[in-house]
């Protein structure tokens, strides 16, 4: 894990959150650096964790995901095996893009994303509710997104 980044890897960090799909030749010239010193930087950060993964992301409306919502879900226990198999039922289902287990009412907060609002009542019913540990939910429907991408505060 990367505990600090010194300004050549800020750089380099600063440079792929704007264009991820920057060649290594592209890369090196805008931060300055020779192709071989900035892919072996790359190489590091990648393997302390400092990026996760390359890749493209998708707009969920085109598609097809035109419902999203933001669940808040109350368990009903807190022993550790009942927990343990929610969080491994909502790692496995593809509907569920973020899930964060937080402090306050609610115990986890989930970001689901479906077809529409007859594919999320079909997942409430055949998944969530049917959790031994679910104790209810709570629904947010998200009319628009205001703020969904961001740059990391390097």
């Amino acid at each position: 894990m990367v505990t600090s980044l010194d300004p050549a890897d800020i750089r380099i960090l600063t440079a792929l959150q704007e264009d991820g799909r920057l060649s290594n030749a592209d890369l090196a010239e805008r931060v300055g650096m020779s192709a071989s010193s900035c892919w072996r930087r790359v190489r590091a950060l990648e393997e302390a964790g400092a990026i996760e993964r390359p890749g493209v992301r998708l707009n969920p409306e085109a598609c097809g995901l035109g419902f999203q919502a933001i669940v808040h879900v109350s368990l009903v226990r807190h022993e550790m095996r009942p927990v343990e198999d929610f969080i491994r039922a909502v790692q496995a289902r593809p509907e569920v893009q973020e899930c964060y287990a937080t402090t306050g009412q609610a115990d986890y907060h989930l970001r689901v994303l479906c077809r529409d609002l007859a594919a999320y009542n079909a997942f409430l019913e055949e998944f969530l509710f049917r959790q031994p540990a679910v104790a209810s939910a709570q629904t947010n429907m998200v009319l628009r997104a205001v703020k969904t991408r961001s740059k990391l505060p390097l």
